[in-house]
């Protein structure tokens, strides 16, 4: 299904990023889809770091009011322009790429496995990483959700960040083109 991205919320810079450049990566542990944990403090060479809602599960109804909040919708066709850009990604200097949410463990895998991605997803359920980094989130009444951010980080210190990411298919281009000119 395509999405219409001018039929839905713009959502605004709103300045709740502006203090992640300069920061180091926190020591926050998160569960990954490939398997274990990663700790974000460890982190070295640059590393990709796509911070998003929610990713809808076939069969299961979206949070009530899903569409008319600002930049919540589009986070499959997010994480699938990152997979389709991962190759390029790499090329141009990505030691890796990280999708984060705050959904389950579970969920996060489903999602990987059912979209193919070549990297890993990593499970903030806990809301460890958006309180360290005090990262924007909203409310639903399925839960905090983070709002879409993408930080690059080298060496575990965030040097650039990209915020809003509207539309969400575009985060990954955008993220190339940073890589190549930097």
């Amino acid at each position: 299904m395509e999405i219409d991205w001018a039929e839905l919320p713009q959502p605004v810079d709103d300045g709740a990023t502006d203090h992640l450049e300069g920061m180091a990566l926190p020591p926050v542990v998160l569960s990954s889809t490939a398997g274990g944990k990663v700790d974000l403090s460890t982190l070295s060479g640059t590393v990709v770091l796509y911070i998003y809602p929610m990713t809808g599960t076939p069969g299961v109804a979206l949070p009530d009011g899903w569409n008319d909040i600002p930049g919540a919708r589009g986070c499959t066709p997010q994480s699938c322009s990152f997979r389709d850009h991962y190759a390029e990604l790499t090329a141009a200097g990505a030691a890796a790429v990280f999708g984060i949410s705050t959904q389950s463990p579970e969920a996060q895998a489903e999602a990987a496995e059912r979209l193919h991605l070549p990297f890993p997803l990593l499970s903030d359920v806990a809301g460890a990483l958006s309180e360290a980094l005090s990262l924007p989130t909203f409310e639903t009444a399925q839960g905090t959700h983070h709002k879409r951010v993408t930080l690059i980080a080298r060496d575990g210190q965030v040097v650039a960040r990209f915020y809003p990411v509207f539309p969400p298919d575009s985060d990954a281009p955008t993220v190339l083109a940073w890589l190549e000119q930097h």
